[in-house]
């Protein structure tokens, strides 16, 4: 059986959505609607959590709260409030609440804290866990707060410190909790992101590092000083770089570990070559129109990396000596191992390395692969265990040797899609299943996030009526025809192109060896 529920609320009657939502979950509610007659209740039955409005008449929330405390020490108590006001919350907060939620409040919203805190009791003598509990109220206090692009960089961190640390613990309803909370980061994130987009890539001063200023920033200083490796791994989320961070400290000091923001779409064709261009999608398109191809031209879209690098050098003054190498297959690999000591004799060697790309795509197609990474840890391990047995382990254990400088980063992260949006488009609209661009595109404008003039968030526009339509959190695009197939047989695939914390939000690292 589910725990025992109180729920005080001078307008109890139109929470009945919300108390049936519960009940169907296998929750006993209780309601009271005034602070009087819930202190009563309390006292004469026992609850597992009472959930109380800061904003009752006759006894308020807080004065309620003090009451239960004299008899219920132990208690959890949600506050639920209208009021973000500083004296309320240090009030409630001094008066022992667990949690509290901001009106209006969601069914998961309550959820999300139900699970929370009924759980803490089984798991307060294990540290994780404890240090958990108090880090879930702080960050879902800032995620009340209109967070900037640094703010929201910091929350990812948090993020993915806690996933690594949680998913030893063997404990799944935690698990469950903390995976709500990162799609409640998600949701908001995406919304940020859609605000302030234009903004960033307007030229704004005030916008993070993104795909296409990061080499400029951090990388040509030291290009023509002294010998200098850039490595990217194609796909590599900052989970993944923190799982490979031990393995790499072996041979490298981390001289600084970073996150920047790619461009969208967080896809090869446009986030990598912003990355080695240096230049926006569209301007590529109009200082070098020779070396950008859009959507529906023939051909690969990133084979000009090499040229759009190039032109980045010499548009920074940076005369150099440099070399670019595509590693696709293991042969290739293992020859960078044995060409080291040429490739030492270039100012700037330039590495990318597809084999996380590869996984995610082979993930979606063979079902061994998908046996083999059939959840976010799983998909860390194989990653990880990729690395160790791979011939980039060895380049870089020659590079630390020598202590060249390196960089290490990528070109967008992805995100495990679980739900499908439907979206209309031509047969001119392209295949990516987390964005779209074209004429014509029928969608619910509430499950996307869209952009009517691609010229302003400095895309090309390939005809007058483009438009770029982007999934966001674990949603993926599928269309009408045949839709429950491709949802069902894309559902917990790993995906890039659109927006979330995931594929935005990506590691930037600089080592030395030591």
């Amino acid at each position: 059986m589910e725990a025992r529920i109180l729920w005080a609320d001078d307008e109890i009657d139109l929470l009945k959505p919300h108390i049936l939502f519960l009940e169907q979950k296998g929750y006993q509610v209780e309601t009271s609607n005034n602070g009087r007659d819930a202190i009563e209740i309390a006292k004469n039955s026992h609850f597992d959590i009472i959930f109380l409005d800061e904003n009752m008449p006759g006894y308020t929330g807080l004065e309620t709260l003090a009451f239960i405390k004299e008899n219920n020490p132990t208690v959890p108590v949600i506050m639920i409030t209208k009021s973000e006001e500083e004296h309320i919350m240090e009030e409630a907060i001094g008066g022992q609440i667990s949690d509290y939620l901001i009106k209006p409040v969601n069914p998961n919203q309550i959820l999300l804290s139900l699970k929370k805190n009924l759980q803490t009791k089984a798991l307060v003598s294990q540290k994780n866990t404890s240090d958990y509990q108090m880090e879930f109220r702080q960050i879902g206090m800032r995620l009340n707060d209109r967070l900037d692009f640094d703010e929201w960089t910091e929350v990812y961190q948090k993020l993915v410190n806690w996933e690594l640390k949680l998913e030893n613990s063997g404990d799944t309803g935690m698990q469950e909790v903390f995976e709500m909370q990162k799609r409640d980061a998600n949701t908001q994130f995406c919304r940020f992101v859609e605000d302030n987009y234009e903004d960033w890539v307007s030229g704004s001063s005030d916008a993070p590092l993104m795909s296409h200023n990061i080499l400029e920033k951090r990388v040509m200083d030291s290009v023509g000083k002294e010998p200098v490796f850039l490595i990217v791994i194609d796909n590599l989320r900052f989970d993944q770089w923190k799982i490979l961070q031990p393995l790499i400290s072996e041979y490298f000091t981390i001289e600084s570990e970073e996150l920047f923001y790619s461009i969208l779409p967080t896809a090869t064709h446009y986030a990598r070559n912003a990355l080695f261009a240096g230049l926006m999608p569209s301007d590529i398109e109009r200082k070098f129109p020779h070396l950008w191809l859009n959507e529906n031209d023939e051909g690969g879209k990133n084979m000009k990396e090499r040229d759009l690098f190039e032109t980045n050098l010499k548009r920074h003054g940076k005369d150099v000596k440099m070399s670019y190498n595509k590693v696709i297959k293991l042969d290739y690999a293992r020859k960078m191992v044995e060409k080291f000591n040429d490739l030492l004799k270039n100012d700037i060697n330039v590495l990318v390395y597809n084999f996380v790309d590869m996984l995610s795509h082979a993930r979606t197609e063979m079902e061994v692969i998908k046996e083999l990474a059939d959840d976010e840890s799983a998909y860390r391990s194989l990653t990880k265990t990729w690395f160790e047995h791979s011939p980039l382990k060895e380049l870089l254990q020659k590079i630390a040797e020598k202590k060249v400088k390196t960089f290490l980063t990528t070109d967008h992260g992805t995100i495990r899609v679980d739900h499908a949006v439907k979206i209309i488009g031509d047969r001119a609209t392209n295949t990516n299943l987390r964005y779209k661009v074209g004429r014509n595109l029928d969608y619910n404008y509430k499950e996307v996030a869209e952009f009517e003039n691609p010229e302003k968030i400095k895309l090309p526009k390939e005809n007058m009526s483009s438009k770029f339509v982007f999934a966001t959190e674990n949603n993926f695009f599928a269309y009408p025809n045949n839709f429950n197939h491709y949802a069902n047989y894309y559902k917990d695939t790993f995906q890039h192109g659109g927006i979330s914390l995931e594929e935005v939000i990506i590691p930037f690292v600089t080592l030395k060896g030591k």
